[in-house]
């Protein structure tokens, strides 16, 4: 088993409850640990036996800036899922969704949440 990490995704989209969210959008940042089975991937060094990164990041982007959601959590968990089905040698995804300018009555950096598909 390896690892692929990919850090700080970043895509403008329109997430969230309330009206103002989908009305303004805002950048949304999202981290994907993806556990890979090797099969030939390590012994060949062919891009066809493992995870194409630059694929993965295509179906990452089109999940979150595709139809709105009102929570990161099913962002993070539709992510996941699709990219455990379009790459079947993922055996875990563990995608982490981060939320910068979260409608909270008080000061803070982001909210982030993160999924493990399959649980």
């Amino acid at each position: 088993m390896y690892t692929i990490r990919m850090k700080n995704c970043a895509f403008f989209a329109r997430h969230g409850v309330l009206d103002e969210e989908e009305t303004l959008g805002q950048r949304f940042y999202v981290d994907a640990q993806l556990d890979v089975v090797p099969d030939s991937a390590l012994e060949s060094d062919s891009i066809d036996a493992t995870v194409d990164y630059g694929v993965a990041f295509i179906e990452i982007e089109k999940i979150v800036t595709g139809r709105r959601r009102f929570l990161i959590e099913a962002l993070a968990f539709d992510v996941a899922q699709a990219l455990c089905r379009k790459f079947p040698q993922i055996r875990r995804a563990e995608i982490t969704v981060r939320k910068p300018n979260a409608p909270v009555p008080g000061v803070l950096d982001h909210v982030e949440v993160t999924v493990v598909w399959p649980q």
